[in-house]
């Protein structure tokens, strides 16, 4: 199946994605943000949508629109008045709600809907990927740069506060990147999907390792082998790939918890 052109891009796309996913959705898992997620990755549908019926290019106009989403959630959540999870709630129903609308308005749009919705990964180009893998190395530089900040920020803003970091200005940057992220992945999984790849791998490394560190390099580890797995069978099988990746990472987190609740009995 790796004679293809095709499906090498898909493999080198479903490798970086699932490094890139792992990485942050270890901070996504251990800080709780995975509603935060969800709605930064519905809010983009309305971006790409902006940018298909405006002829710009998709991918950016949705980066564009999922930032400033991300941006706006920060902001008004400062708010006293309104709980976060309200805000997320008002902004992903909105710009969903706006996407779908826009969608509407263009002829044929049900493929591209579906197309960005579920991803297409068969269909990366080779500048794609080139893309892909540039904002990916970026991303994990700056959380790597950012690691202990991050970290201390997790477990306790106030003593982060303290010793002097910039918490405001961290937690934006941890919004910025998991926007950044979302976009970068709609190829492989899609809007709709592409959340479960920042949290399963995680969640899975967070049951085998108590170590930050090893948590880390298990969930880059699972994110990657579950987006080649997840290729193989959609493959094999004729099914639909980004779906394919997410039930095998789904598939690998009920196995790894019953594993655990059955050594926890004997």
């Amino acid at each position: 199946m790796f004679d293809f052109a095709f499906m090498q891009r898909a493999l080198a796309a479903a490798v970086l994605v699932g490094l890139l996913c792992g990485i942050l959705g270890f901070f996504v898992v251990l800080r709780r943000l995975s509603f935060i997620g969800v709605g930064i990755s519905h809010s983009a549908i309305g971006g790409v949508a902006i940018g298909i019926l405006a002829g710009w290019n998709p991918l950016l106009t949705g980066a564009a629109f999922a930032v400033a989403v991300a941006l706006g959630i920060a902001l008004v959540s400062q708010s006293d008045y309104i709980s976060e999870d309200t805000v997320i709630g008002v902004f992903f129903s909105g710009s969903m709600a706006l996407g779908i609308v826009l969608f509407s308005m263009k002829s044929g749009y049900q493929q591209d809907l579906f197309s960005y919705l579920f991803g297409n990964v068969l269909a990366i180009s080779t500048g794609e990927l080139t893309v892909l893998a540039c904002g990916s190395a970026v991303i994990m530089g700056v959380i790597m740069l950012t690691f202990k900040e991050h970290l201390l920020i997790a477990f306790d803003e106030e003593v982060a506060a303290a010793y002097g970091h910039k918490v405001v200005a961290l937690n934006v940057l941890l919004l910025v990147v998991l926007a950044l992220t979302v976009v970068i992945g709609v190829r492989l999984v899609g809007l709709l999907l592409i959340q479960a790849l920042l949290v399963v791998p995680a969640a899975i490394a967070a049951l085998w390792a108590a170590n930050f560190r090893w948590q880390v390099l298990l969930a880059m580890l699972i994110g990657s082998l579950s987006g080649v797995a997840g290729l193989v069978l959609a493959y094999q099988l004729d099914i639909a790939a980004g779906a394919a990746i997410v039930l095998v990472a789904v598939a690998l987190f009920f196995v790894t918890l019953a594993v655990r609740l059955i050594g926890r009995r004997l």
